[in-house]
């Protein structure tokens, strides 16, 4: 068993295609085949099963897939590690974000400080929900991930606090009052953002035992806007998401009682995790 292997097996699962990780691995697709083949054969158990389109992993491979991953992230963090040792000249930081807040207005700012600093790390981003981010960080797709605090079962580093708001059309009846409370927006026709904190707003209405009147479901922060521009649903959101802009067509007002959120950084075990994560999360915490 090589990491060679691993690596393509780990791929092979997450694109669920040969030819896709082959693409992806600027390989052949017989050396896709053969790798997986011989680490079945190694291993005495059928990792993938092959369908015409597609393939998928077998209940056995689905509990290896996660050693698997846990293997390549060490091997990661020991070639970084010995990396370090050189100045970190090479090495991968793997990267999860979510919603404006952190993909717009924090991570831009630290990936240029960190790219200056450390300009021989390939740095690899991926976007998602706020509850996608924590799956990628318990799969060890990801090496470090902004999250909403508190998550208690990851290592996790503040870094900024914002609250949440209600959005409203700029000619709703409530949109002179000061502040709002999360009863006076289950009236209304509601639209949920899926990117983001919407777990968070999830879990507020959960609290106060209370059902929004969900009319709407926007995978992006612009469109859950461009709906309460149109007049046609309420929302609630993160007014530290919220576009810099001088006539936005909606007004957002605090909560009350005010809904604090912190956003900060997670990492599994900061003792594991690599130099070029640990240099990433000082640079962040210093901005």
């Amino acid at each position: 068993m090589t990491l060679t292997q691993l690596e393509i097996f780990s791929l092979v699962a997450e694109l669920r295609g040969f030819t896709a990780a082959a693409t992806r691995l600027g390989i052949g697709q017989s050396a896709v085949s053969h790798a997986i083949k011989s680490l079945e054969q190694e291993l005495g158990v059928e990792l993938l099963r092959r369908h015409q389109s597609m393939v998928e992993l077998s209940d056995i491979g689905q509990q290896l897939l996660l050693r698997a991953r846990a293997m390549l992230g060490l091997a990661n963090t020991l070639r970084q590690e010995a990396a370090d040792a050189r100045g970190m000249r090479r090495g991968t930081l793997r990267i999860g974000s979510f919603g404006p807040t952190s993909s717009m207005k924090l991570l831009p700012g630290i990936l240029r400080r960190y790219r200056a600093l450390h300009p021989g790390i390939e740095v690899h981003i991926d976007e998602g929900p706020d509850r996608q981010v924590i799956q990628w960080l318990d799969e060890r797709r990801i090496d470090v991930g902004f999250v909403v605090l508190p998550e208690e079962r990851f290592d996790t580093f503040m870094l900024m606090e914002d609250q949440m708001v209600a959005l409203l059309p700029t000619a709703h009846p409530l949109a002179a009052q000061a502040s709002l409370n999360l009863k006076d927006l289950c009236n209304d026709p509601f639209v949920h953002t899926e990117a983001g904190s919407s777990e968070l707003v999830t879990r507020l209405f959960n609290a106060a035992r209370l059902t929004p009147n969900v009319r709407f479901r926007c995978s992006q922060l612009l469109s859950t806007l461009d709906v309460v521009r149109r007049g046609e649903a309420v929302s609630v959101v993160s007014e530290g998401s919220l576009p810099d802009d001088e006539n936005p067509g909606y007004v957002a007002r605090p909560l009350s009682p005010r809904v604090p959120r912190q956003i900060g950084l997670a990492v599994l075990d900061s003792r594991q995790a690599s130099p070029a994560t640990l240099a990433f999360i000082e640079l962040a915490r210093q901005s």
